[in-house]
């Protein structure tokens, strides 16, 4: 297959600020994910709300990967009072990924959200967040241990629910269970309308969501898959197989 005929995926990317200047970035574990393990192009989308022109851009994509980041998302998209501080928000990003996920949600384009962009899907469909999940009586810690190095943190660090009959279930070939890793602080409290559940950690947090009867790829996780540690657990790398699959057929149908 010639890069001519590979489909192109936009990476959400992030705001970094510096000095007299404003950068813009993505993580390369999510730009190689989608090169190496879905086997198509990326493009970072930059976090620049309307001037980017967004029904322009997804006639030109053939897929979306919403990142993580380290930023959260300002809680009065979801109607709470922020426990945050500046250096935690990205208002960029929330001024361009929200809009971004309804438009491409509205197309029904293969869409693939993680971590962060759980979260942003979850809040556009009404959805609310926990702040601090370790700080909900009965949860367990889901932060990054901080005392290992960066690689391992991304290695399986607990065991989810995987519910029946949802899309997780059968790309991990029926079975209900499978360990991931966990750098996250925050979490699903309200799940969305319009949403389902497709596993759950031991302690009840939402692990992975979709969208009742979407009629493409859509998959969102708390957990990272993208890494390239990650991607040595199967289910991981078949969801960006199963992403890159879904992309290449609407690349077809795109023209």
């Amino acid at each position: 297959m010639t890069t001519a005929t590979l489909p192109l995926i936009g990476v959400t990317g992030d705001t970094l600020p510096g000095g007299e200047s404003v950068f813009y970035k993505v993580g390369d574990k999510y730009i190689l994910s989608v090169v190496e393990a879905a086997g198509c192009l990326a493009v970072m989308i930059p976090p620049i709300a309307d001037r980017l022109h967004m029904e322009a851009l997804l006639d030109k994509l053939d897929g979306v990967v919403f990142t993580g980041s380290p930023a959260n998302i300002e809680p009065h998209h979801y109607g709470a009072e922020s426990q945050q501080t500046e250096d935690q928000l990205d208002r960029g990003r929330d001024a361009t990924n929200l809009p971004l996920l309804r438009k491409v949600l509205d197309r029904g384009m293969p869409v693939f959200c993680i971590c962060r962009g759980h979260q942003e899907l979850n809040v556009i469909h009404g959805g609310t967040m926990h702040q601090y999940v370790h700080d909900i009586e009965g949860n367990n810690d889901h932060r990054a241990d901080t005392s290992i190095p960066f690689d391992d943190r991304y290695t399986p660090k607990h065991p989810i629910k995987i519910q029946p009959g949802g899309i997780l279930e059968k790309l991990n070939g029926g079975l209900d269970d499978v360990w991931v890793n966990t750098v996250h602080e925050q979490a699903v409290d309200k799940l969305g309308e319009g949403l389902q559940v497709e596993a759950t950690a031991e302690d009840g947090v939402i692990e992975a969501i979709s969208v009742k009867d979407y009629p493409n790829f859509m998959v969102s996780v708390q957990w990272h898959p993208e890494h390239v540690r990650a991607l040595e657990v199967p289910l991981n790398r078949q969801m960006f197989e199963a992403f890159g699959d879904a992309a290449r057929d609407w690349m077809t149908k795109r023209g």
